[in-house]
């Protein structure tokens, strides 16, 4: 391997290795596990950020219809599956420290884009669908975060690991939806953030700094990025996008993928849509209640779910905690249908626990599908396996936004897309057993 700059690249690491483990590589893993990981909940706090927003707009005097306000929180997950993709070869090739740095830093453009653009309801609507698909540069991160960190950890303590990156990077949804509604209430930053725009919802006008939503995050973007370049090395595992390539003629990683999309696309997906559903479906009875104190709910539950999830998938095994993750989230999903057309506040109630249920066992089965990946594959093949999962299962928000848009659209409700989404479920469910759960399973794990 031709000689790399010791200051990014480390000269070597064997993590398997019990004594290099506990005199050298536990304190690097751990360290480049927190700094990465807070890069990472400000990744997940730009890529939401925008759903935030939008249940906001209309009210300040942005003339938005339904579908496209659902379009604008499906475009940061159309970016995302795609900026995913390409994430998912840069660690192997430009290392640790660069990737995290860089496209930290990148998180810049849709957070002050984001700020100016809501000071005007006049912006055009392309601008901020423009916005949004910048955004997903948020969601773009973490198909190179992950497979870092998989690099970092023995693999007894990469499903512990992984959780715990994924999970407190989850965090950030709900850190943007609950945050939100406090911190455009006032003027944060005086006059040097602009003048407030006028919130009006029946009877009631008040101020709303929205732009607060955005600005308040570029110190920590900048401080992140900077902690980054300073503390982070690089893991000597080399391969370029031709080597990499090679995870595409396993089926293992079709199966996975579509595991995944099952769990975090279901995670992501809901994370952003989930506002403006509780909207759509109880905001117009009366007595509706703000979207944004209730959905921040779900994301915490689904990261922290994801936290625990992951050392009691190292215990007991990644497969056997993905079929009760797939037969949780059919149960309330199928729950869900039932409370979709409400005749008063009172099914509001089991709406939100069915859902808050949909968002634990998506926390659950993400954990555990990262436990199942790094047992089925080689680590080099594991890392790639990870990005690539990941970035299919970030266009949950896109899918999920657009089709609840479409079925509300076409049926005036948005059950077709739930029945839809329970197929999906039992298909994955049978999946998940027959390869890797079931005694004498293909690839147990």
């Amino acid at each position: 391997m031709t000689e790399h700059n010791p200051r990014t690249w480390l000269k070597s690491w064997t993590p398997e290795d019990p004594d290099f483990w506990e005199k050298t590589g536990k304190s690097i893993a751990w360290r480049t596990l927190t700094i990465t990981t807070l890069n990472l909940t400000m990744a997940f706090i730009v890529w939401f950020m925008v759903s935030a927003l939008v249940v906001r707009l209309p009210n300040v005097g942005f003339k938005l219809s339904a579908n496209e306000l659902f379009w604008l929180i499906a475009m940061p997950g159309f970016a995302a599956g795609i900026l995913r993709t390409l994430h998912t070869f840069l660690t192997p090739i430009y290392g640790t420290r660069h990737v995290v740095t860089f496209s930290t830093l990148s998180l810049l453009i849709p957070a002050l884009g984001w700020f100016y653009a809501v000071q005007d309801p006049t912006t055009p609507y392309w601008v901020l669908l423009t916005l949004s698909f910048l955004a997903g540069l948020g969601g773009g991160n973490f198909s190179s975060f992950m497979p870092s960190t998989s690099l970092f950890f023995p693999k007894r303590l990469q499903g512990t690991a992984l959780a715990i990156q994924a999970g407190i990077g989850n965090f950030g949804v709900s850190v943007v939806q609950f945050i939100t509604p406090w911190i455009i209430g006032f003027a944060l930053f005086g006059t040097l953030a602009g003048d407030p725009l006028t919130f009006t919802k029946g009877d009631v006008s008040k101020p709303m700094w929205l732009q607060n939503a955005a600005l308040v995050y570029v110190p920590f973007i900048v401080v992140f990025a900077i902690a980054g370049w300073i503390w982070l090395k690089s893991v000597p595992v080399r391969a370029n996008i031709t080597e990499q390539l090679d995870i595409f003629s396993n089926k293992h990683t079709w199966m996975m993928t579509s595991l995944y999309i099952m769990t975090f696309g279901s995670f992501s997906g809901f994370a952003a849509t989930f506002p403006l559903l509780i909207k759509q479906l109880y905001g117009v009875l009366p007595g509706g209640p703000d979207p944004l104190a209730w959905a921040f709910y779900g994301p915490l539950i689904g990261s922290a779910a994801r936290v625990i999830g992951g050392p009691i998938a190292d215990k007991v095994g990644g497969a056997i905690v993905t079929q009760i993750s797939g037969v949780g989230l059919l149960v309330c999903l199928i729950g869900v249908s039932f409370y979709t057309t409400p005749t008063s506040m009172e099914q509001f109630p089991m709406f939100v626990g069915l859902m808050l249920g949909v968002f634990f066992f998506t926390g659950v089965g993400n954990a555990s599908t990262f436990k199942q990946m790094p047992m089925i594959f080689p680590p080099r093949q594991a890392g790639g396996v990870i990005g690539f999962t990941g970035a299919m299962a970030a266009f949950g928000p896109f899918i999920w936004g657009s089709l609840i848009g479409a079925s509300f659209a076409v049926t005036g409700s948005v059950n077709a897309f739930l029945y839809a989404l329970a197929v999906f479920y039992v298909i994955n469910v049978g999946i998940n057993w027959w390869f890797y759960a079931r005694n004498g399973a293909e690839a147990p794990c």
